[in-house]
């Protein structure tokens, strides 16, 4: 293979983006990249999104070393900040994937000439995604929708009647709660109003203390944040990030209505640009600088369209495990072939 850096800007500079590579240095000197295998365009470049003052996102898979393989070892993530790169191991990218997390498994349907880098494990990544598509992504981008309306009214907590704040959070502590069931593998939680007041319920026998300490300080953090955006919101509203969260949120209803109904991943947002950037240009705020309720009518709308596609799709409840887990074998021992024959 080519200098890595050498064949990204080529491939930047054909879509007409800038690259510099002595930015990007560590991608030819981690160790733990040595052997990528996917290597594209993320956020909002990807999503076609972007602004002319947007940060280029880079996202990837690497495989690990034939010594990591072999000894079970797994360096999980690169991430460089300056840069806005993440880098995931194979092994640590499937298990994202398994559960149909929104933040990698967009790297999978990303237009072709967003794709920086193409081995042939990538290649066949690419080629079997389709196994890695349940009804888990109804939890995962649900959450994450969710998360990004958490975001979006704490910008704009003064629109809300206490009444209204509190049962926003009960909805997000309980949209929270799909997502640490899936990590932690706990059923039993449940958040909601009793006579005002915000309460939840833990039902689970033999659990390990610590797994239900971390899911409570994720609540307490989230109780907490807030309260804090209760009295700093007008200065986040300034940033203008109230426009971009209102974006990602449909955003995310999209790519979930796709996947359920069509069985397809489409990064790239071709059909709804023009309302995704009426939305991040402000056109659904109100003089205040807050959603209107023209915007709330669309994130209605598209509630309803991805109740629909979960009610509709042809996806099984759950990935197929044993054909995932045959499928990292394989490239993984393709990898540890590789490598050795270069010794």
């Amino acid at each position: 293979m080519n200098n890595l850096t050498n064949v990204i800007k080529e491939r930047l500079t054909k879509i007409g983006k800038d690259f510099n590579e002595k930015e990007y240095g560590f991608l030819n000197t981690d160790e733990r990249l040595r052997t990528p295998v996917l290597i594209t365009l993320g956020g909002s470049h990807a999503y076609g999104t972007n602004i002319e003052t947007s940060d280029m996102d880079i996202r990837g898979i690497s495989m690990n070393s034939a010594d990591n393989i072999l000894l079970g070892k797994d360096f999980e993530q690169v991430a460089n900040e300056p840069t806005d790169t993440t880098i995931y191991s194979f092994d640590k990218m499937t298990s994202l994937l398994t559960n149909c997390n929104p933040n990698t498994i967009e790297i999978l349907g990303v237009k072709p000439e967003h794709i920086l880098y193409k081995s042939d494990i990538g290649e066949e990544l690419i080629k079997n995604k389709d196994m890695f598509l349940s009804l888990r992504a109804v939890k995962s981008f649900g959450g994450y929708a969710n998360a990004q309306l958490y975001r979006l009214q704490q910008k704009s907590l003064v629109a809300l009647t206490p009444e209204q704040l509190n049962a926003h959070i009960v909805k997000t502590l309980n949209g929270m709660r799909d997502m640490l069931e899936m990590k932690h593998d706990m059923k039993g939680i449940q958040v909601h109003l009793k006579d005002g007041e915000i309460v939840v319920d833990i039902n689970v026998n033999d659990y390990p203390a610590e797994s239900i300490a971390g899911v409570l300080n994720v609540f307490n953090k989230t109780l907490n944040d807030y309260h804090k955006n209760s009295v700093r919101n007008e200065k986040a509203m300034n940033h203008g990030k109230i426009s971009k969260h209102a974006m990602h949120l449909l955003r995310l209803y999209m790519m979930c209505e796709d996947i359920l109904l069509k069985g397809e991943i489409n990064t790239y947002r071709e059909k709804e640009h023009d309302l995704l950037m009426d939305i991040r240009n402000g056109k659904y705020l109100g003089e205040d600088g807050r959603p209107n309720k023209e915007f709330f009518d669309i994130v209605k709308e598209y509630e309803v369209k991805v109740e629909y596609a979960k009610k509709h799709t042809y996806l099984p409840m759950e990935p197929d495990i044993e054909k995932i887990n045959n499928f990292r074998k394989r490239m993984n021992l393709r990898m540890v072939e590789q490598i050795t024959k270069r010794r």
